[in-house]
Parts: C-alpha cells; sequence; structure tokens
C-alpha cells in the first residue's frame, strides 16, 4: 500500500538568540527555509505545511515559491507545542504520518528521510527516530493515529510527553547524518554551519 505522507516545519519563533530571523538566513545560494522545504518535495512529500509565527509576512513567500502551504499560529507565543498542534491541526485527512522538523535543522540529508520512509511504510514502528552514533535526532515521523491525541494534549513536556507515552511503538534507525542533531540557534551555529558552504 501506498502511504500518504506530510511533513510539518516549525518557523514559527521570535530567533531571540540568533538575534536575526532564522528562516531566512543564507546557508549557500538558498535560505533555511528553502533547504528545509527541499528536503522534503525532493523526497517525494507533496503535503508539507510551515506553521508560521513572528514575522510571518517576511516568511510567507518564500513558503508559496517553494510550494508549501503557510499556516499562521496565532498563538506562538505560547511556545513550540502550541505551533505542533497547528500544524497537526492543518494535516491532509488522507496522511497516514507526518514528519516533524524545526526550521533550525536545516540540513537533514534526503537519504535519512528515505530511511525512515522506508522503516515506517514496512511496518516496523508507528514512530520512527532517526538517530546518529545512538543518539535520537529529527525529523521524527509519527504516525496519523496520534494526531487526536496531540491535539487535546494539554499537560507539560509538549509533543516529547505524548510520544513518550507510546515508546513501545518508538523504532529509532541508525543513519550515518550527523545534521540530525544539528541546531541553528546562535550566530556561532550559523557560522559552523555556513562554513559547509565555502
Amino acid at each position: 500500500m501506498t502511504r500518504r505522507i506530510s511533513a510539518i516545519i516549525l518557523a514559527a519563533g521570535y530567533s531571540s538568540r540568533m538575534g536575526a530571523l532564522k528562516p531566512i538566513l543564507k546557508l549557500g545560494d538558498r535560505t533555511v527555509l528553502e533547504r528545509t522545504i527541499g528536503l522534503f518535495r525532493d523526497s517525494g512529500i507533496k503535503d508539507v505545511i510551515v506553521v508560521t509565527g513572528h514575522a510571518a509576512g517576511h516568511i510567507t513567500p518564500i513558503i508559496h515559491e517553494c510550494g508549501a502551504r503557510a499556516i499562521l499560529n496565532r498563538q506562538f507565543e505560547r511556545g513550540m507545542f502550541s505551533s505542533v498542534q497547528t500544524g497537526v491541526r492543518e494535516l491532509d485527512p488522507e496522511s497516514h504520518a507526518f514528519f516533524m522538523l524545526p526550521v533550525d535543522t536545516p540540513l537533514v540529508r534526503p537519504q535519512t528521510i528515505k530511511k525512515l520512509l522506508e522503516a515506517y511504510c514496512s511496518g516496523q514502528g508507528k514512530i520512527v527516530f532517526p538517530a546518529f552514533r545512538g543518539r535520537r535526532g529529527h525529523p521524527p515521523l509519527i504516525d496519523a493515529l496520534y494526531r487526536n491525541e496531540i491535539l487535546s494534549y494539554s499537560g507539560d513536556g509538549g509533543l516529547r510527553a505524548v510520544l513518550r507515552s507510546h515508546e513501545d511503538q518508538w523504532i529509532q534507525i541508525e543513519v550515518a547524518d550527523e545534521m540530525i542533531l544539528s541546531d541553528l540557534d546562535t550566530p556561532a551555529d550559523y557560522e559552523a554551519l555556513g562554513a559547509r558552504f565555502t
């Protein structure tokens, strides 16, 4: 059976530690946001949702140019889980599963996405995490079975807490991709990732 897969990119934050708007920073010839959208589009995922909030007006045109959907989280100041819920609420009703990726993890390799898809589609687990040398990273691939639970959850810990309650359904796939652990939080992080393109 062909699985319908979606992707949610979280791009609503203030970028306060960076001091500049992270989604529109350039890495080589493309912005951070273009790279994250392109990762999924190039992997054959048609339903790509980008959750915006802070500075949405600067980000939304890029989203549309890349063929993705822009969804505004009007309560983004409440934190990342509010953006997770905003994105999950807008999923294609026919989606079987979805990736969840913060925009500040922009250099995940397409081969990583392929391995996670293969593991999920072969029935190995309902929640599939990539791991590099045993350390879990982004993006997890999450079965839509948990959609309503994510939307109704109001406790502490956000998405992590919801997924932790289903550890028996987890599978961790080892990948040769240290970028699943990368965070683009500070100017030093940006300089380090940018060095890959010089």
